[in-house]
This record gives C-alpha cells, sequence and structure tokens, in this order.
C-alpha cells in the first residue's frame, strides 16, 4: 500500500528510520502491523508537494514500486502557496496534472484500486478560511475524477463537519489551519479504514 501526497502525508517521514513518518500513514501502518502482518506500507509523501510535485517524481515514487493499493493526498499546497507564496495554479493545470497521475495508474496498475483523499482547510482564522476561494474549486475537480475514474475518496470535508459538530474546534483538528493534529491524523486514518477496508 503505497501513499503519496505532501507535508501531511510526509510527517517526518524521511527523518524516520522506518520511513513512515508521524501521522496518518503511521497509523494505518500500525494497523494493518496488527490485522494483516503481510501487508507492507510505503509513505511517498514530500512536504510542500502540488499536483505537479507528484507529475514529476510519479515513476520512481510510485509506478516503479509496483503497489497494490495507491492513495494520492495533494492539493491543499495548490491553493495554500497562492496566499503564501504568490503562486496561482489553474483549476484547468491543476486537473490535467491530476488527470495525468490518475492516467499512468490506469495504464501502468489497471487493477490497483485507487484512494483520492480530498484536502481540506479547517477555518481557525480568517486567514485559514481564505484558502477556501481558491481550494473549493480543485476540490470539485477532484470529486469528479474519483467519479469519473471509479476511485473511492476519504472525504476529509464530511470528517472536519463531524468532528466539529462533535465539540471540536477548529484548531482541535488542524492547528494552523492546513497541517493536522495528532487527533486530526487519526481522524483521517478511521476515514481511511472506512473507505477502503479494516
Amino acid at each position: 500500500m503505497l501513499f503519496i501526497g505532501d507535508s501531511i502525508t510526509d510527517c517526518g517521514r524521511r527523518e524516520d528510520p522506518a520511513e513512515l513518518g508521524h501521522g496518518y500513514v503511521r497509523l494505518l501502518a500500525e494497523h494493518f502491523a496488527a490485522h494483516e502482518p503481510a501487508a507492507a506500507v510505503l509513505n511517498r509523501g514530500i512536504g510542500g508537494d502540488k499536483v505537479a510535485d507528484l507529475e514529476a517524481r510519479f515513476a520512481p515514487d510510485c509506478l516503479d514500486l509496483a503497489p497494490d493499493v495507491v492513495t494520492i493526498f495533494v492539493g491543499v499546497n495548490d491553493a495554500w502557496h497562492r496566499f503564501t507564496r504568490g503562486e496561482q495554479i489553474t483549476e484547468e493545470s491543476f486537473e490535467a496534472g491530476y488527470r495525468h497521475l490518475l492516467e499512468q495508474l490506469a495504464a501502468a496498475a489497471p487493477e490497483a484500486p485507487v484512494v483520492l483523499i480530498i484536502p481540506v482547510v479547517a477555518d481557525i482564522d480568517d486567514q485559514a478560511a481564505r484558502i477556501h476561494s481558491d481550494l473549493d474549486g480543485k476540490v470539485a475537480i477532484i470529486r469528479a475524477l474519483a467519479q469519473e475514474h471509479g476511485h473511492r475518496i476519504v472525504d476529509l470535508e464530511q470528517v472536519l463537519a463531524a468532528a466539529l459538530a462533535a465539540g471540536h474546534r477548529p484548531e482541535d483538528i488542524a492547528e494552523d489551519g492546513v497541517h493536522p493534529t495528532p487527533a486530526g491524523h487519526r481522524l483521517i486514518a478511521d476515514a481511511w479504514l472506512d473507505a477502503v477496508g479494516r
């Protein structure tokens, strides 16, 4: 099972001897170590990555490893960096890049299930909330591509809404609005298991 994405997936994996990091990927690896010891979990997250970065490294970090299940979690930086770095990624280029990832998977590993995690922002303040003006359109693209290709999604928008309804504050889930807290990572891992199967 291979997980590829940005810092939320990375979560320190390049400094971790086990190369799992300390986020949702490690939680899933621990789950499968207990319940399906033959399973192998690979983390190929890199902090700061956008869709174009995944495109550039998709062969060595995903396709060449011949994974049985692929999870892609990318997109928040394609919106967030507009406000933090002045880098604007159009919806057209975002869709073209994300589609290219899925087309490569369909060609190289047509039998491998693909899981798309919906990026989300927790509205801790106005600075975080403004990311929605760019991110929401890109989320709609991911949902449409998932439906078109028949891929499962892990709907973090629903997860966040349920957590807030249960009494959490946005900062309980993502302290800076983007990067999950330990509780946020647990919710992602649980949502992945619910979507994909335990």
